[in-house]
């Protein structure tokens, strides 16, 4: 079979332009299809956007933080049209930086959908046929909906950025970092949020004692966070009080209620919440419908996820798969990193495996967690630990009257003294748990962050301060 390139990549996410790149470098012929916008998910729809926003949430305070450090500064108003422009400008110059890149490696672009129609062959949404030595696909995820009445109504997080106004109001459904950090961005915009989540805590799978401290502190920002709840309906207020209203009854969307009809959501103990917008952050899930996949025999997960052995390499040679269409690890520096270990594998000939051990991640909340390596309870599961922990009110917040706390958390082997996981409560956690997580991925002991001076005085002095376990297995 002749090949018009040697790689096709599916998605011009962040994962797949890395790897499209480091292949080109090499010599290879590539090209490359993106359906949306250049960049992905994080860039244009998320993890970019998203800082940007908590960032902007971050100034709501600082006016009266500011007073009581004898400053005369005035409370303001958030102009979210002003905000959302620069916020749009910024994304289209960031897509435009993608572009530039794949420009500048002679990588072939094709603005439009791509599906498999056989294991070296794709097919553009034109008719166009190319064929590939190799295909790369790196289609990402996208946001789940849930299945209830009235939810074409709501919005999931890809919807947030192209808001034209700032709702008042605003329901938000889901317990994960995504409904966490839009609840704490929100809040932190003067939008009055009332948060649910079905579980009886939120951000499962982070260290207990973190997770309640992060609970705490998204009241103190004012959500309304309701646990062991959830929204069964959305719709106008009137038909959601009907006691008859069935599952399978349609709910007109929002944009189809009468003039003046106000939304609201309908909980599944019968609560009704009159709401401005409603928010679905109900999880994720691998974006490989319509790939055609299952026509060529490659095994899915039982959440659509491609299969893939250490190298990303699927059940069909000539497909990998790479980044959160995998479902292995779902960071976007993973990603990248599974780009780069494929490219090296396939193009250079260096079996290369990426280590998924030991990934540092942070949720961007007020204040933020940051966290590597085994939760408290997973460590105890595992073998005898020492729990060295410490809260307290850091200087400058306490100086302002805040009551908010920080919290410091290690995670000690009995028998091998090494650091097993770190947990950061802060304001900065993300980027204090980035440099902790390079002392743990190294096999730093106990007595290494011991043995370490002091920057004082600072929040993260008491990583290597706290000199007493408070609690022993």
């Amino acid at each position: 079979m002749a090949f018009d390139c040697d790689l096709f990549v599916i998605g011009g996410g962040s994962g797949g332009v890395r790897a499209a790149r480091m292949a080109a470098a090499t010599g290879a012929k590539v090209a490359l299809a993106e359906e949306s916008r250049m960049g992905g998910t994080c860039v244009i729809r998320g993890c970019v956007p998203k800082k940007l926003m908590v960032y902007a949430s971050g100034f709501r305070d600082l006016p009266a933080e500011a007073r009581a450090y004898g400053w005369d500064i005035a409370e303001g108003h958030f102009d979210w049209t002003a905000f959302r422009t620069r916020l749009h400008a910024e994304l289209d110059r960031l897509e435009g930086v993608y572009r530039g890149l794949l420009a500048g490696s002679g990588i072939a672009v094709h603005d439009q959908r791509a599906r498999l129609v056989d294991p070296h062959q794709v097919e553009l949404a034109d008719g166009t046929r190319i064929a590939a030595r190799h295909i790369l696909i790196a289609t990402g995820g996208r946001p789940d909906r849930p299945e209830i009445p009235g939810a074409e109504a709501g919005m999931v997080s890809d919807d947030v950025f192209g808001m034209e106004r700032l709702p008042g109001t605003l329901a938000i459904q889901g317990g994960g970092f995504i409904a966490c950090e839009m609840a704490s961005i929100f809040a932190g915009l003067g939008v009055k949020v009332t948060q649910f989540h079905r579980g009886t805590q939120i951000l499962r799978g982070f260290d207990d004692e973190a997770r309640a401290l992060i609970a705490e502190s998204i009241r103190e920002t004012g959500v309304d966070l309701q646990l062991d709840a959830s929204i069964a309906a959305i719709g106008p207020r009137a038909q959601l009080e009907r006691a008859d209203l069935p599952a399978s009854e349609p709910v007109p969307a929002a944009r189809a209620l009468p003039p003046g009809e106000p939304l609201a959501v309908r909980t599944r103990t019968g609560t009704i919440l009159d709401t401005d917008a409603v928010l679905f952050a109900t999880g994720r899930r691998p974006n490989t419908e319509g790939l055609g996949l299952e026509d060529l025999g490659v095994r899915l997960g039982r959440r659509g996820e491609i299969l893939v052995d250490a190298y990303s390499q699927s059940s069909v040679p000539s497909i990998h798969a790479i980044g959160d269409v995998t479902d292995r690890v779902n960071l976007t520096p993973v990603a990248i990193r599974e780009g780069m270990a494929f490219s090296r594998t396939v193009f250079e000939g260096i079996p290369t495996a990426v280590d998924h051990d030991l990934i540092a991640s942070a949720v961007f909340t007020r204040p933020e967690l940051g966290s590597v390596g085994l939760t408290e309870e997973e460590a105890r599961a595992q073998e005898p630990i020492e729990v060295y922990a410490t809260a307290f009110r850091p200087m400058r917040s306490a100086f302002a009257g805040s009551e908010a706390r920080v919290m410091m958390k290690l995670l000690v082997s009995q028998a091998t003294r090494r650091v097993l996981g770190c947990h950061i409560v802060a304001p900065e956690a993300g980027e204090m748990i980035q440099l902790a997580a390079i002392a743990i991925k190294m096999g730093a002991t106990k007595e290494d962050f011991d043995r370490t001076c002091a920057v004082h005085p600072t929040m993260a002095e008491e990583l290597v301060t706290m000199r007493s376990p408070v609690r022993r297995d």
